[in-house]
């Protein structure tokens, strides 16, 4: 429930880091100024006695993190992809979010699997093995079907996880309306929908049958990638707080070393991943969109296997054309292409000046690309990206907040494979690949295609609308001739265009 009782969720947050320590460490990593770090400290030192103490033998920041909660959690888990943000001593350390939480026992386990799945687990597995990951929102198990002899995974949701995560979530919307209340020239950011998207992203994880449906729709998008696998989902046996999917044999890419010795190449295995996952993004505008070390292995045969789809992404056609043209203005260094699909996307306010804008693009863009492979950062683009666009008074895009902060992970990740992983040159043909499928006169004539193909779903109803209309006019007393005829007569003009360039798209497409 929100309201302002949850203030004092907030304060324990404070006190919870500086008790365990991990105040000072935050405040190191992101190096923050010593005024910044005196009030923070000071305000949060009286309230110590409310912070939880969490797990003494755990380092500050995870310890902090996990007696938080999951939403935190969650959090931590991100920072562990960016050593080049938080540094690779505290990545390494948060990495033992991803998967290696404190299980809950097996005895549990079973029986959240016979209450959704209503069978008792030896009716349905011959083999069910102690928990083998455990993470923020569930743990795996490892099984055998009965019936089949297939080697499966089994994924339960930890009991009271809903409530858990209700109470972090409204705590964050307090925060954000506080924010906005407090700091007007804050509202542009819209902070309480960026806590709205993550408060739907948390939902449809919490319910296993969309991450199924997700794992499914997934899987056939992905079917003809090279060297990438989706175990297949089971879904007789999968349920609510149950999912039951193909086991994923293979090395941890989270694990350098393991991954040396059974001899994969590192560097490919980075740029494969980056490639990966901006096809899907504008290929198939619907992505992964929680791709840290936890969620993905390497096979025997080197292929990709990635699994834990709660957290899915979607951009809509028009979006993934405009977030490909702004990323290939970049590549091309062509800042005033970038700033002018900026302004035609209407993601920059029309009173600004273009040309102002594409010089401040070009102070972003330039400083990145002189610098060697291992410097380059994906991080830093959007970092300057945000103070320019902030300047210029561009509104925080919620629809592509997602696809940012998991193009941010995703790099983190390449880049824990290999430093010298260069995310532009993984890019540039994938974009430009899309670029040349989506934007050129092929895509246009495809466009007219759409629309006549709309136009002529909605034929057999012209008539009814148009009389409707003339019949709203006339009870308002408004001189039908006047004002609905040249809406008529604009509408079968337009019409006969669109049929007309139709006609020419399907042809020109059946010839080609």
């Amino acid at each position: 429930m929100r309201g302002p009782h949850n203030i004092i969720r907030l304060i324990r947050t404070g006190a919870t880091l500086e008790r365990t320590g991990a105040m000072k460490v935050v405040m190191d990593a992101f190096e923050a100024p010593t005024l910044v770090r005196v009030v923070l400290r000071g305000l949060v030192w009286p309230f110590q006695w409310l912070g939880y103490k969490g797990d003494p033998d755990a380092p500050a920041l995870p310890r902090a993190l996990t007696a938080l909660g999951p939403a935190y959690i969650k959090f931590g888990q991100v920072l562990s992809t960016r050593p080049d943000v938080v540094g690779g001593d505290l990545a390494g350390e948060l990495r033992v979010l991803q998967d290696k939480l404190p299980p809950f026992g097996i005895a549990t386990a079973k029986a959240e699997v016979e209450a959704e799945l209503g069978q008792p687990v030896d009716e349905i597995f011959s083999e069910f093995s102690e928990p083998v990951a455990a993470a923020s929102i569930a743990q795996v198990h490892r099984a055998r079907l009965r019936e089949s002899g297939e080697e499966v995974a089994v994924k339960i949701l930890r009991p009271g996880i809903e409530k858990a995560f209700r109470k972090d979530i409204d705590a964050f919307y307090l925060a954000a309306n506080t924010i906005e209340f407090l700091s007007p020239g804050s509202r542009r950011l819209r902070p309480r929908d960026v806590i709205e998207h993550f408060d739907r992203g948390v939902t449809s994880e919490l319910d296993l049958r969309l991450e199924s449906a997700n794992a499914s729709e997934y899987a056939a998008n992905s079917a003809e990638d090279p060297g990438y696998q989706v175990p297949a989902i089971m879904w007789e046996h999968s349920a609510r707080r149950v999912m039951t999917l193909g086991w994923a044999e293979g090395t941890p890419i989270g694990d350098n070393d393991a991954l040396d010795a059974a001899g994969h190449d590192r560097h490919a295995l980075g740029s494969r991943i980056l490639e990966l996952f901006l096809n899907h993004a504008l290929r198939d505008g619907y992505f992964h969109a929680d791709m840290h070390q936890g969620n993905m292995k390497v096979a025997a045969n080197g292929d990709i296997i990635v699994y834990d789809f709660g957290i899915m992404g979607y951009i809509d056609e028009y979006t993934r054309r405009v977030y490909a043209e702004i990323l290939y203005g970049f590549i091309q260094r062509d800042y005033k292409r970038v700033a002018e699909v900026h302004f035609e996307a209407g993601y920059v306010p029309a009173d600004q000046d273009v040309d102002e804008f594409a010089r401040a693009l070009r102070a972003v863009g330039e400083p990145i690309f002189g610098m060697d492979a291992t410097r380059i950062s994906m991080g830093r683009l959007l970092s300057y990206l945000f103070e320019v666009t902030e300047r210029f008074g561009m509104a925080t895009r919620t629809e592509l907040i997602l696809l940012q902060r998991t193009m941010v992970v995703v790099e983190g990740v390449a880049r824990s494979l290999d430093p010298r992983v260069n995310i532009w040159d993984v890019a540039k043909p994938v974009v430009s690949s899309y670029i040349q499928t989506s934007i050129g006169p092929r895509a246009v004539l495809g466009d007219f295609a759409k629309t006549a193909r709309v136009l002529s779903r909605f034929g057999p109803r012209l008539p009814a609308m148009v009389e409707a209309a003339l019949i709203a006019q006339s009870e308002e007393k408004i001189d039908a001739k006047r004002s609905v005829w040249p809406w008529i007569v604009t509408g079968v003009g337009l019409g006969a265009v669109f049929g007309t360039f139709a006609t020419l798209a399907v042809g020109l497409i059946l010839w080609h």
